[in-house]
């Protein structure tokens, strides 16, 4: 069952009753709400004013739910999730530590090489020339030492948003970069969500090692599912004129990210149900169970 993604950007009280999160707003009118905590994935916190009682956090975590924090400015700024969501946590997390450097380099092979593709599938969704972007895919190496993601990313950008000649993609330039911004927060949130679930640790990636970075390995994971991010970002692009604000138009859009559909091993999916099938293989991998990471194809959905 795909599990809903909830937006509170309002003043509001959110308590916790027979195993509902009951939501009573302060000041407006609206009517109150009750939701079933099971039914829920993702909360979006997005106004200073919320208070939020200790009893229903305790339920959201043993639900597996992911709570994103936004700050003065309305950017996602903080994540939390439950210490664990496996049964089998502590035997997972052996397998994911004792992965050898050789499997965790053919790991992120072939996540650059996802990533690429996808990239390229979007470049031609957008009537675009993608032949370096497919002749990159076929050149990632082990470990992806020649850096072939930066490079496919170089020209990708460009073919993307070409109308714009001075596009980059920087954390802190100018628009579509804050919707990027704001996209990937809440993929970050998803995969991070669907990692614990698989019983691994967040913070031991299979490439990004930071050591002030929490969520190494959904940084890891998440990167060939950021072409579906893009693709909205890209549609907004050509409908608005102006981009420099994240209006709640935008927020409602990129909120959606978690049930879009993405075709995953030959199946359409919302892109939650998929992330899942994602990591569950990935844990297979860490168990030696199977030799590859289950990835979308955003080429395959575009052919449906």
């Amino acid at each position: 069952m795909i599990k809903r993604t909830l937006y509170f950007g309002n003043p509001c009280y959110l308590h916790k009753r027979t195993d509902q999160l009951q939501l009573k707003y302060s000041v407006s009118k609206k009517a109150d709400l009750s939701i079933p905590i099971e039914d829920i994935g993702l909360i979006v916190l997005d106004n200073s004013q919320i208070t939020i009682t200790q009893g229903l956090l305790s339920a959201l975590s043993e639900c597996n739910v992911a709570i994103l924090n936004c700050n003065q400015k309305h950017l996602p700024t903080a994540l939390m999730l439950p210490m664990s969501g496996h049964h089998t946590f502590t035997e997972n997390l052996r397998s994911q530590l004792k992965a050898s450097i050789p499997l965790k380099k053919q790991l992120w092979k072939q996540t650059i090489i996802a990533k690429i593709r996808n990239q390229a599938a979007l470049v031609k969704i957008r009537n675009g020339n993608a032949k370096q972007l497919d002749y990159l895919a076929t050149q990632v190496k082990s470990g992806d030492s020649e850096n072939a993601e930066a490079r496919a990313a170089a020209k990708y950008w460009k073919l993307l948003f070409e109308e714009t000649d001075t596009f980059k993609r920087e954390r802190f330039g100018d628009a579509p970069n804050n919707l990027l911004n704001y996209g990937y927060a809440i993929l970050r949130a998803v995969v991070a969500r669907s990692i614990t679930a698989s019983g691994m640790l967040n913070a031991m990636g299979i490439h990004h090692r930071n050591k002030y970075n929490p969520y190494c390995l959904a940084d890891d994971i998440m990167e060939p599912y950021r072409p579906y991010v893009d693709k909205i970002v890209m549609k907004m692009a050509w409908e608005y004129n102006d981009l420099d604000t994240l209006t709640k138009q935008f927020k409602i859009e990129l909120l959606s990210i978690p049930t879009i559909d993405i075709n995953i091993d030959g199946n359409k999916s919302p892109l939650m149900v998929g992330m899942q099938r994602t990591t569950a293989s990935l844990m297979q991998c860490f168990k030696g169970e199977r030799k590859s990471i289950l990835y979308p194809d955003l080429h395959k959905l575009n052919d449906q």
